[in-house]
């Protein structure tokens, strides 16, 4: 005999759906508590499951508040960052259990080749994360982004202004793009194979452009950023460093590089980058080309999860940057209104996708 309606029942489904997204921000808190606290590697370091008293007596933190270790790492076991595992019998009999990693805090650890911890930290620097304050109030002002009400000026002057955060940010895009290089240099070689010169716009302190100039020894490689990214970058044999500015003019070269551009900026941004790139490459026929590595929205195809996140994505970019996550029909009419006559959408990076454009 059912104690309640059916009409109770939704209703606190839908008081309990209210709640997660109300306390979502908890899952992301505790996972960069655990991080600053350096709990995966401390875990990682032990060799076997880690009990939670051997854990505890392993950090850095008042002992006072161990028992609080087992509530925050409660709730990441549940996450699916951490599992449960049996450790053998101890000398009475006594079975007991330690934490072992998953694959996802594995992707956490300080010296994991692909790991995301410093793109993660930079996520949820308190610079990014006061402009979702301001989120509503941007709504009713004429301000370009939330960034820009919180702040007082745009993300790319604000970093700008301060070196430690234009640094942890540098990072991020750094670990994020060790991640990207690993597949495309491996998985995409045709892309690259048939080029001779190639142009890393935004490419930071060169990460990428590193990956693809080692994998392709062929290939002339120019990273081109701002003046005060690439100023005491160090160039080496078919590696070099230009400063300028995409929307004044883009080094001559076969292809166009933008990894995790082109989503920070407007339609009528990338028309006028796109534009320049034009002035920069040759013919299709000759090997022209502009390769962007970016998401390509698509709320029909994958799972729920992935769509979430190209979804979240996208809030990103309209909180930060004048930008949004396009899907194929948007990228279609940017390429088209730039006079480019053909493109190739390539779906091989998880939730992004490798672009091929052709003038």
């Amino acid at each position: 005999m059912d104690l309640i309606s059916e009409e109770a029942r939704e209703l606190f489904k839908a008081q309990a759906h209210v709640w997660n997204h109300m306390f979502n921000f908890i899952n992301s808190m505790s996972l960069n508590c655990a991080i600053q606290l350096d709990i995966p590697d401390v875990i990682n370091k032990h060799g076997k499951p880690m009990t939670l008293s051997d854990l505890v007596h392993a950090l850095s933190i008042n002992k006072a508040k161990g028992p609080c270790i087992y509530r925050l790492m409660r709730i990441l076991v549940h996450s699916g960052f951490f599992q449960i595992s049996q450790l053998d019998e101890n000398k009475n009999n006594v079975v007991e259990e330690g934490y072992v990693l998953t694959p996802s805090s594995r992707l956490l650890l300080k010296d994991e080749p692909l790991s995301i911890r410093p793109l993660f930290k930079t996520e949820l620097h308190p610079l990014l994360i006061t402009p979702w304050h301001s989120l509503s109030q941007w709504f009713t002002n004429k301000d370009a982004t939330s960034f820009e009400t919180a702040h007082g000026k745009m993300i790319w002057d604000r970093a700008g202004d301060d070196p430690n955060f234009c640094n942890i940010f540098d990072s991020g895009m750094a670990s994020d793009t060790y991640f990207v290089s690993n597949v495309i240099t491996k998985e995409c070689r045709g892309v690259f194979e048939k080029i001779n010169t190639l142009v890393d716009v935004g490419g930071g302190t060169g990460t990428l452009a590193m990956a693809i100039a080692d994998a392709f020894p062929h290939l002339i490689c120019t990273v081109f950023d701002l003046p005060h990214v690439v100023a005491n970058l160090e160039d080496r044999q078919n590696l070099t460093f230009v400063g300028g500015n995409m929307f004044e003019a883009i080094p001559c070269a076969d292809a166009v590089l933008f990894k995790w551009i082109l989503h920070c900026w407007s339609d009528e941004e990338c028309l006028t980058i796109l534009s320049r790139c034009k002035e920069s490459i040759p013919s299709k026929e000759k090997g022209g080309k502009v390769i962007i590595i970016d998401i390509v929205v698509d709320g029909k195809k994958g799972d729920h999860t992935s769509i979430q996140t190209q979804l979240l994505f996208d809030m990103l970019m309209m909180v930060n940057t004048r930008g949004k996550e396009r899907t194929r029909k948007e990228w279609e009419e940017l390429f088209k209104a730039a006079g480019y006559r053909d493109y190739k959408i390539t779906p091989i990076l998880g939730l992004r996708s490798l672009i091929e454009v052709f003038p």
